[in-house]
């Protein structure tokens, strides 16, 4: 059994010196003097490093010159108050084990590299400060996440990663299949599934909404939290091919009911990672984003404003500015109207609802108007949209008509006119990506950047 180790970030915030303490991690930098060496040594577990002090008579000095940067070693010593400015801790270290060397090539040698050169080496980013850092906020962020809805009494649902429905009806899945060769190619051109796995077509799912709703119906108050999927031939800084959504959806519920939601959701993350990751967010602030804790400090006091989407339009027509897309009612709002609505004109959250019917999801609520649905977006500065959400539509007889209207196939959808058919009830729901909520809270302009492997186009390296 390998000795007890203690957390570099539990050392750190001792109360006094440690007279024994074991620590394991990676090596940051090795500085030489002429009796003794540095090292800057990293576990993970904070972004500050720990100085190590290597005499000439600590146990295993002999190897000292193997302790290169990105190799992983154990020591043992006493943590001592430090003499040095910018740190309250040394180890003096009794005993030195190297776990791992590391070869010349070791490409994390400098200490500042492109996002787009640690994009192709993901595997190792995860030690850079930056990229240890955000990846922190990540976990962290993920638990805000539970610890939001369990407290409020929601049941945590795990919804399919393989499904048999569309849920947005854009088309953009990607097919599992088995069928392999010429026979399976033939097969799939006819659009025969029989002999496939599951006896018809089957896609990754690209939101477990549909499935969440049905437990919905049941439990009053749920959430899926999971991976989703989509086949856009996309190369943008926002766009990834896999991405992780939180889908709440609440029973008895309205449309304002949805979106007092969304605003109490957005401002508990918000707090939780300004004052839960301090240290970590600090990095942002200093070498990616200056503005990124103005940013979550103006959206944490500020009112969420609520506006028509009409409104939206009339506002965007009125104002003076050269947008590259003309705002027209009827369209969807690009990033540059969602910006300026957000930035210039409010310089706050806006929720924009009740939207055009015909550019929203056929599950929207159907207005008495005839033209709009009970549909929201929450827009935040320099994101753009954050949240899409609606109440969902429960009358089985309006679903089942908009369904046909868009050409949806009743028998891919029998179980969730089910729910419509068998004790219906107002309902409504949301969806949050995660990553861009992620990147709203770092300042971080890449999706590919806040998820650990990210999966574009032409990109499956691991």
């Amino acid at each position: 059994m390998q000795p007890a180790r203690t957390p570099i970030a539990e050392l750190l915030k001792a109360s006094g010196p440690v007279a024994s303490a074991t620590v394991a991690g990676w090596v940051k930098t090795r500085r030489d003097a002429k009796d003794f060496s540095f090292i800057q040594l990293n576990d993970g577990s904070c972004l500050a490093s720990l100085q190590v002090i290597v005499a000439e008579a600590t146990e295993g000095h002999a190897r000292i010159r193997e302790t290169t940067t990105g190799s992983a070693v154990r020591i043992e010593g006493e943590l001592v108050e430090s003499p040095a400015q910018g740190q309250r801790y040394e180890l003096k270290a009794r005993r030195l084990e190297i776990l791992g060397t590391c070869a010349e090539d070791y490409p994390l040698q400098k200490k500042r590299h492109s996002d787009e050169f640690l994009r192709t080496i993901g595997h190792l980013r995860s030690r850079t400060n930056k990229y240890g850092a955000l990846f922190r906020i990540r976990s962290r962020l993920a638990w805000a996440v539970h610890d939001f809805f369990q407290r409020r009494g929601f049941h945590y649902i795990h919804t399919p990663i393989i499904t048999g429905a569309d849920c947005e009806g854009a088309g953009e899945m990607f097919r599992v299949t088995t069928l392999q060769g010429d026979a399976g190619g033939r097969a799939l051109s006819r659009g025969d599934f029989t002999e496939d796995f599951f006896g018809k077509e089957a896609h990754l799912t690209v939101s477990g909404q549909l499935a969440v709703e049905s437990y919905c119906m049941g439990l009053g108050q749920v959430y899926a939290f999971g991976p989703t999927f989509r086949a856009e031939n996309s190369n943008t800084s926002r766009h990834a091919a896999e991405f992780w959504m939180i889908e709440p959806e609440i029973a008895f519920a309205d449309l304002a009911d949805d979106m007092q939601l969304a605003e109490d959701f957005v401002r508990h993350l918000l707090d939780f990672v300004c004052t839960d990751c301090q240290e970590d967010l600090a990095l942002f602030k200093q070498f990616v984003d200056p503005e990124v804790e103005a940013r979550l400090a103006g959206v944490r006091a500020a009112e969420f404003v609520r506006l028509p989407y009409g409104e939206a339009v009339e506002i965007l027509k009125a104002a003076r500015v050269d947008f590259e897309y003309t705002p027209e009612w009827g369209a969807d709002l690009q990033t540059e109207h969602e910006r300026y609505l957000t930035e210039t004109h409010f310089k706050a959250p806006v929720f924009v609802h009740d939207w055009p019917r015909d550019i929203k999801a056929f599950y929207m609520r159907q207005n008495d108007d005839g033209r709009t649905v009970a549909a929201m977006d929450l827009l935040v500065p320099r994101i753009g949209e954050l949240i899409g959400g609606s109440q969902r539509e429960e009358r089985h007889d309006r679903l089942l008509a908009r369904m046909d209207e868009m050409g949806f196939r009743r028998e891919d959808y029998w179980w969730y006119l089910d729910t419509r058919r068998f004790g219906t009830a107002p309902h409504a729901g949301f969806g949050l990506g995660f990553e861009r909520l992620l990147m709203f809270a770092t300042g971080v302009s890449n999706i590919r950047d806040v998820i650990p492997f990210p999966r574009t186009p032409r990109n499956l390296e691991f």
